[in-house]
């Protein structure tokens, strides 16, 4: 960044001097309640196609409270990995997000290109999933770790190399890897370099997704160790995607399991792993083999069928095909999320969320005896016996026009910075006219 050039969310000629290696003031937590550092209300994010809209997050409120780990489990296609990248608004330009993220009580959709720059890596960073694909393979790891330093304006040249060295310390690196290639290192030391790359800023937040991805179990188990020191040090939230709820279980206060794009069970992480209520999370957990007991090696429970194709989701609960303990209201009747104890409390969508979380799950067996039994079918668009489910088209009878994009409603999101762009900000092809406004292109023309 050049003398001339203004830090981004700010007028020229407004920016006070900041001194370098300190964080600069921000207007981050003026609305946000004591120990909340991110709120999710309602978020949907649906990717436009040329088939039509796909919903792969559908109306998920979390929260995530300082120093508190959150993870995200789920199968491939849940949706984890798309609410993570939402919350910097890193999807593509083909997705688009509607709800509330608040970081610190502002919100991230409705920040300026100049305010969401301010914030990347320097209030919520990323480890992206799969570090030999995330560094840039032709500039040494130590300039990719002192970027976000150099572009926030927190170091000069001389002091982000001292940060460097001190950082890949921290991560259990020798100080003079700063000058190696990413093709020089192992899998685990490319890990440990995003990680650094990750707290060079000190945030508040950071987003882990599947972080263990593709390393062996050594590897694993040290990566996962020092994220843990690391977090618990520094008071730092987490958020962290995996498919394994056995690595979730042991880095995590709270889980959050996912299917076809909505939290179908939440609460503090060792009673969700060791006592899932709902059919999946308890699926989920009995992949895995206990350590100490041989025979569970030799009997694994697997989970059949297939998640629901997202353009074709299953009326009612989008598990009940696949699930064992389906009664038939499942297939048109969609529970909330409920106390996993069957009393009434908070209400649950809140309580899956909030830092004193409840164990909760969205589904009929946690409910009370008397809400539980099948309710009769009853009021407008309720099919009638015989008649196909919401979302399914009758047999011999064409589907119904996919919903064009301005249907959907909501913010569109920009393109995701290339992988070496550390400070987040996107290239100039990219930027609408007008940063800070919805993107103005006119809505596509019914069929």
């Amino acid at each position: 960044m050049t003398s001339s050039e203004t830090q981004p969310g700010t007028q020229p000629g407004t920016q006070p001097e900041t001194q370098p290696g300190t964080r600069p003031e921000t207007q981050l937590g003026t609305q946000a309640p004591p120990g909340r550092l991110l709120e999710l209300r309602d978020v949907a994010v649906t990717y436009r196609s040329a088939a039509g809209d796909v919903p792969a997050v559908r109306g998920v409120s979390l929260e995530v409270a300082e120093g508190e780990a959150l993870g995200l489990a789920g199968e491939s296609g849940s949706g984890k990995s798309t609410l993570a990248m939402a919350l910097l608004r890193l999807l593509p330009k083909s997705a688009r997000v509607t709800g509330e993220i608040l970081l610190d009580g502002e919100d991230v959709l409705r920040m300026n290109w100049g305010r969401l720059r301010a914030v990347r890596w320097a209030s919520a960073s990323v480890v992206f999933q799969g570090a030999q694909h995330a560094l840039n393979p032709v500039r040494r790891v130590g300039e990719q770790i002192a970027e976000p330093l150099l572009v926030h304006g927190m170091a000069t040249q001389a002091e982000a190399r001292t940060r460097v060295a001190g950082l890949l310390e921290q991560v259990g690196l020798p100080a003079w890897r700063a000058r190696s290639y990413p093709h020089e290192l192992s899998g685990g030391q490319r890990q440990r370099v995003m990680i650094a790359m990750a707290l060079a800023c000190s945030p508040r937040l950071i987003i882990a997704d599947e972080p263990t991805t593709a390393l062996d179990v050594m590897i694993q188990a040290q990566v996962l160790t020092l994220v843990r020191s690391l977090i618990a040090d520094r008071g730092i939230g987490l958020i962290m995607i995996s498919h394994d709820l056995s690595v979730l279980a042991a880095t995590c206060d709270r889980l959050a399991v996912m299917y076809a794009g909505r939290v179908v069970e939440a609460g503090p992480a060792r009673e969700v792993f060791t006592g899932a209520r709902h059919p999946y999370g308890r699926a989920l957990a009995e992949a895995f083999p206990t350590v100490g007991d041989p025979s569970s090696r030799m009997a694994p429970r697997g989970l059949g069928g297939d998640p629901p194709d997202p353009m074709r989701l299953p009326g009612g609960c989008s598990f009940h095909p696949r699930c064992p303990a389906a009664l038939p209201s499942c297939a048109w009747r969609q529970v909330e999320l409920w106390p996993a104890d069957g009393v009434a409390g908070d209400p649950a969508g809140h309580a899956a969320g909030s830092t004193q979380a409840r164990h909760t799950a969205a589904c009929v067996h946690v409910l009370p005896e008397p809400e539980r039994s099948e309710p009769e079918r009853t009021g407008p668009g309720t099919p009638e016996p015989g008649m196909p489910e919401a979302g399914m088209p009758e047999a011999g009878m064409p589907e119904a026009e996919e919903a064009g994009p301005e249907a959907a409603g909501g913010q569109e999101v920009p393109n995701a910075p290339s992988a070496a762009n550390a400070s987040g900000a996107p290239d100039a092809a990219d930027i609408p006219d007008d940063p800070g406004a919805p993107d103005a292109r006119p809505a596509k023309e019914s069929a």
